[in-house]
């Protein structure tokens, strides 16, 4: 029997409503209470909290594995440790592998590596589409009895409608989200950075706004009509917030995820040709940040993601134009979350705390995100206030694609506990 005792730490659930300071302890992998001064009879492992705020298992549901298939630029053991220094006790896999995760098959061996060597838990996304052609749906059912929590062609967006209809109708029958990347592969064709001013300036292609709202736009109304669970991926557009905002209103079951870089940065930030700042969707202009923030304040974006997308230097120190798409995210995330949130005043911390964890467990409808007695025994620790620079030669990760190298922190995470077990500590 093993036993983890966590001390006079500041105990925020947002589930329960929880927000004061306590002991947590963790029997055999499980919440078994939470409250203060709590006294154990047998040998407990205790890890001192003080000073510090102990929250659930912050849980990331966009994260590129690259395994099977492309173990060049990260693999599952890799990005779980990556994970795990960021705080996250629970990741999402994304179905763009080699194979694509569009079967069973492929679903059993992400779910059987990650038991081997994954330090955090690992659940598998599944494809929509067969190799996510966009053409003929995949193994729904059969990914969802061996273990995916939601389906998605991610960087190869659903183009047709039709299809898209019938894998809403075919989700909902299995209890499952659907989750889009939303983007008119019409209209951003060729395109590199956002389109405006700076695109003009530096002599890039650009990628309209319009290319991910009228993708959200479609969906939303699929959604109505076949009444699935519909989330938006890495939301970075002002129409499209305010679009899932009215969907919302309606009652509709749309959510949406927005990343932390989408939150900090803008196009006018990035250095010129640095493909550490190229991502999709690509940086947009300051009006559409201050929106993607004002969705977080004001609830129509349910969750933080990071979309952590590594890719090796020789595949992403090329010209911008060739250089693929992606930046790393686990490890900055909660930094730069609680810069751009809650230092800044815009949400309070409970809010931040939900956004990592009942919000996102929610939109996947899993057993995670909380604290309550018989949940899993994942916890994050982190600090506000501890300074600390993000290096990213000292990464966890594979590849070292991030555009945050060198900055200064103020808060982050301290340790992450996975089932009981202290995973990573600072």
């Amino acid at each position: 029997m093993s036993t983890l005792l966590i001390r006079n730490g500041r105990v925020i659930d947002p589930g329960s409503g929880r927000d004061g300071v306590a002991d947590v302890w963790i029997e055999d992998g499980v919440i078994r209470g939470v409250g203060a001064n709590i006294a154990v009879a047998n040998a407990a492992e205790v890890l001192d909290a003080t000073g510090l705020v102990a929250a659930p298992g912050f849980i990331d549901m966009h994260v590129h594995l690259r395994e099977p298939g492309f173990e060049h630029a990260e693999t599952i053991e890799t990005g779980s440790r990556a994970a795990a220094a960021g705080g996250f006790a629970t990741i999402c896999a994304m179905p763009n592998t080699a194979p694509v995760n569009d079967s069973a098959t492929v679903t059993s061996y992400i779910a059987g590596k990650a038991h081997q060597h994954g330090i955090v838990n690992v659940l598998p996304i599944g494809a929509i589409t067969k190799n996510s052609q966009g053409e003929q749906l995949a193994e729904i059912g059969s990914m969802r009895k061996a273990g995916a929590v939601a389906i998605s062609d991610d960087g190869r967006p659903v183009m047709n409608a039709r299809v898209m209809r019938r894998a809403m109708e075919f989700a909902r029958s299995f209890g499952m989200p659907v989750i889009n990347h939303c983007e008119d592969l019409n209209l951003s064709a060729g395109g590199d950075m956002h389109e405006g001013l700076e695109s003009a300036r530096l002599g890039l292609r650009g990628i309209p706004g319009c290319s991910e709202d009228v993708m959200v736009a479609r969906d939303i109304l699929l959604a109505e009509v076949t009444g699935a669970r519909y989330h938006v991926a890495h939301i970075s557009s002002r129409h499209a917030v305010e679009m899932v905002a009215f969907a919302k209103a309606r009652g509709l079951a749309v959510s949406a995820e927005a990343t932390p870089h989408h939150l900090a940065l803008s196009d006018s930030d990035m250095p010129p040709y640095d493909g550490n700042y190229k991502m999709k969707p690509p940086l947009r202009s300051a009006s559409d940040v201050e929106a993607v923030l004002d969705g977080i304040v004001n609830g129509a974006i349910d969750a933080i993601a990071t979309d952590h997308a590594p890719h090796p230097g020789s595949e992403k120190m090329q010209e911008f134009e060739n250089c693929p798409f992606g930046i790393l995210g686990l490890e900055t995330a909660l930094g730069v979350c609680l810069e751009k949130l809650f230092h800044s005043g815009k949400i309070e911390l409970p809010r931040l705390v939900e956004l990592f964890t009942a919000g996102p467990a929610r939109i996947l409808g899993i057993n995670r995100g909380t604290l309550a007695p018989g949940a899993p025994g994942d916890v994050t620790i982190f600090s506000l206030d501890r300074e600390w620079v993000y290096d990213v030669n000292k990464s966890f990760s594979k590849s070292r694609n991030s555009p945050f190298h060198g900055k200064s922190f103020r808060g982050g995470p301290v340790a992450t506990v996975v089932a009981g077990r202290i995973v990573w500590q600072a």
